[in-house]
């Protein structure tokens, strides 16, 4: 990359959210402050024989009065959040398929699993009615750079469009890919974010063979998701999606845009150590952090808040606090403020990364961090401030947002005040 291309600078000027806590940003965001829980018991399936019964569904979303009943049919569900929230973005940036230069105007919509809904539904369709009874619309509906194409059908997007597929760390890294291409000069526009629906039972099955939800508040749904808490048991499945709009300074500037923040820095890595569990030493995740600071140019102690991955299992948390203290130094316990919002909103999977990507730039607008609720017993291995329970005014220029993957699968985005 060119020094010109590495000086452009990329803003956010449109949010789009939809998640258990809320429907758009202002009411996603107004939930995160007041430490209000999405999760509650699972409705979208009959959970009685599924060891967790929680979850961090969208209920506040008739996709049939954004998209239409036939391409609903047509499509998963995890194309139905997107769609949405890629029309909360536009909206919420004050653009239009009219404002657009198709040829200039790009979307990068990441998935963890894609279309799982549809896999788990279609399979008992083959089983039950045989092989010529499968939906046409199956494949296209499952894979999971479908949700990038509807939406830039929608938009009459013709610039660089793909998936980014990473566990965990999707929405997150098709946000900083997104950035290295607009760097490139490759767009002036782009959508870029995740979406994730696996509240299915297939998904729940696999995830509980795997030991990795929690089991131990299914009668208490709310406390079920406490990152860094010393009672913490497993994940919480969330879903839902998060779209951001990302300009060009220039392109913003010249259409008078409000904006949320500079996107100033992105860095990826890969711990190469297993294929679900974190490295326990962290080395790549540290490197990952660093990587992003030089990237936008930051010292360690720049940082005023870190959204966490934080997934309130026991070896993730553990490990992410260990990097944050490589990475901070005496910073990590005097003066940076850490939460996960995982907490009330559960893990979105691949959509994680760009909910919570959100959350940054409003806590950057804002000037507060949200906080981790359920935090109520301190673990040892995890001590650092991870604003316990209630939201704290403080200002934020600059901040961080991590998330991890299976496969060992890191990325870490900067984000500061816009000036």
């Amino acid at each position: 990359m060119s020094a010109a291309e590495s000086d452009t600078r990329i803003v956010v000027t449109g949010l789009g959210v939809l998640a258990s806590i809320g429907s758009d940003i202002d009411s996603f965001w107004d939930s995160l402050v007041a430490g209000r829980s999405g999760i509650g018991p699972v409705t979208r399936f009959d959970s009685t024989d599924i060891a967790s019964k929680v979850a961090s569904e969208v209920k506040d979303f008739d996709p049939a009065t954004e998209m239409g009943p036939k391409e609903v049919r047509r499509n998963d569900r995890y194309v139905h959040l997107a769609f949405g929230a890629a029309r909360r973005a536009m909206t919420d940036a004050g653009l239009s398929k009219e404002d657009l230069e198709p040829e200039r105007t790009g979307v990068l919509v990441g998935s963890g699993i894609g279309g799982l809904e549809t896999v788990e539904s279609q399979l008992g369709v083959l089983f039950e009615k045989g092989p010529r009874r499968v939906s046409p619309f199956m494949i296209p509906s499952l894979i999971a750079n479908i949700a990038g194409g509807v939406i830039a059908i929608e938009l009459g997007a013709q610039g660089p469009n793909f998936a980014v597929v990473s566990a965990c760390a999707s929405g997150s890294h098709a946000i900083g890919e997104a950035l290295r291409m607009m760097r490139s000069g490759l767009a002036d526009v782009m959508l870029a974010g995740g979406s994730e629906a696996c509240v299915t039972r297939i998904g729940f099955a696999g995830f509980c063979s795997m030991k990795a939800m929690s089991t131990r508040y299914n009668d208490d749904p709310g406390r079920a998701s406490r990152p860094f808490d010393a009672g913490r048991d497993g994940f919480v499945m969330g879903e839902g999606a998060g779209v951001l709009v990302l300009e060009t300074l220039e392109h913003a500037k010249a259409r008078g845009a409000t904006i949320y923040a500079e996107l100033a820095g992105y860095a990826a890595t890969c711990d190469a150590y297993h294929i679900t569990s974190p490295d326990l030493e962290a080395t790549a995740l540290t490197r990952c952090m660093q990587l992003a600071l030089n990237d936008a140019r930051q010292a360690p102690e720049d940082i005023a808040y870190v959204n966490a991955h934080g997934t309130s299992t026991p070896y993730n948390d553990r490990s992410e606090t260990l990097a944050l203290k490589n990475v901070f130094g005496a910073h990590a316990k005097n003066g940076l403020a850490i939460s996960s919002t995982k907490s009330m909103t559960g893990h979105l999977l691949g959509a994680a990364g760009a909910i919570e990507a959100a959350t940054v730039c409003k806590a950057i607008e804002n000037n507060i961090a949200p906080p981790t609720i359920n935090y109520e017993e301190p673990d040892p291995e995890c001590d650092l401030d991870y604003v316990p329970n209630t939201a704290r005014e403080m200002p934020i220029n600059i901040a961080m947002s991590n998330n991890s993957g299976f496969g060992g699968h890191n990325a870490s985005l900067i984000f500061r005040e816009f000036s």
